[in-house]
């Protein structure tokens, strides 16, 4: 039999993440023994604090004393809460003891922001993986050595596995399902909790922000210029010759404070608008496509889809509760 371990941190734990992997497995598991087959997994959540009060002491969770645990096989990390330095500070021993069980042959899932945990353990390093991407700048910031995929819902390394944020996880939960259990018990969890199996990007969810922390006076400069000029022809050479640098200077250091070229850059922010105008207004494609400034559908089309992974019709459909003409 499996040995699951759902791991509690030190000062914070999504409840959601815990109680939502417990459910979805403990179903998994009783659906696979009414099919005749013997118990596949025993699940623990377990940690070194006897308990962890969460939301203003509302609930609290009561986790068996890790030191218990001999060889895990599966160690699911929750998500955790923003104050990451923090976090990490407070649980070098749980940091320990995850890369210890990977090193002992467990596999090792993290949920949402549960990947700073795993990364802080280094068996990120040189590795891809996903989280939230509102966490993204953080993540990056503390552990540049990992390849961060934050449009991917799941990242797949060997015996690691990642997801993005919120309440995506019910995805990750769903793979493992499928690799501790079968595809028919996973399209049955699927079934019993709602959940689609087929999303495979976190795209659609992500709100862009115009990074302006950088510290680079002229790339601002450039920012607000680019946004207020949305539905204008952008010449990046006028631009540069503006700010009275070179444009292979002014790229350089766009790349650098941003993280994007200037034309990345202008797409990002022109989709960003047009995502918000569809969410919100009653305007047509064409309209939206024209105020963003452009003029081939083909194109805004292929751009809109490239950043949000799905096509302008599809959002407006998912995000937008009125009904509007295309």
């Amino acid at each position: 039999m499996k040995q699951v371990i759902i791991v509690v941190p030190k000062g914070y734990a999504n409840l959601s993440s815990v109680a939502g992997s417990f459910q979805i497995l403990s179903r998994a598991n009783t659906y696979w023994q009414k099919q005749g087959n013997q118990s596949r997994i025993e699940i623990r959540i377990a940690g070194f604090v006897p308990e962890l009060k969460l939301d203003d002491g509302f609930f609290s969770i009561h986790p068996v004393n890790i030191d218990e645990i001999g060889k895990a096989d599966l160690v699911i990390i929750p998500s955790i809460s923003h104050t990451y330095d923090q976090i990490l500070g407070e649980n070098t021993s749980l940091i320990r003891w995850i890369g210890n069980q990977y090193k002992g042959g467990a596999e090792i899932a993290s949920i949402c922001t549960g990947a700073f945990l795993l990364a802080a353990t280094g068996l990120l390093d040189g590795k891809s993986c996903s989280t939230h991407w509102n966490a993204a700048d953080d993540f990056k910031r503390l552990f540049p050595k990992v390849n961060l995929l934050t449009d991917s819902l799941i990242t797949v390394e060997p015996g690691i596995y990642t997801n993005g944020g919120a309440y995506s996880f019910l995805h990750l939960v769903l793979f493992l399902v499928e690799r501790y259990f079968d595809r028919q018990t996973a399209i049955y969890c699927s079934k019993v909790f709602q959940i689609d199996m087929e999303r495979a990007s976190q795209s659609p969810f992500h709100i862009f922000q115009t990074q302006k922390k950088h510290g680079d006076e002229l790339i601002s400069r450039a920012q607000v210029y680019i946004e207020e000029h949305l539905s204008e022809k952008i010449s990046f050479e006028q631009v540069a010759s503006d700010l009275a640098i070179s444009r292979r200077n002014f790229d350089r250091r766009f790349i650098k404070a941003v993280g994007n070229t200037p034309v990345e850059y202008l797409q990002r922010v022109k989709i960003e608008v047009a995502k918000s105008t569809l969410e919100k207004g009653r305007k047509s494609i064409f309209e939206v496509m024209h105020e963003v400034g452009y003029s081939d559908d083909k194109a805004f089309r292929e751009v809109f889809k490239k950043i949000t992974g799905l096509s302008p019709l599809d959002y407006r459909a998912r995000f937008n509760k009125e009904v509007v003409l295309v």
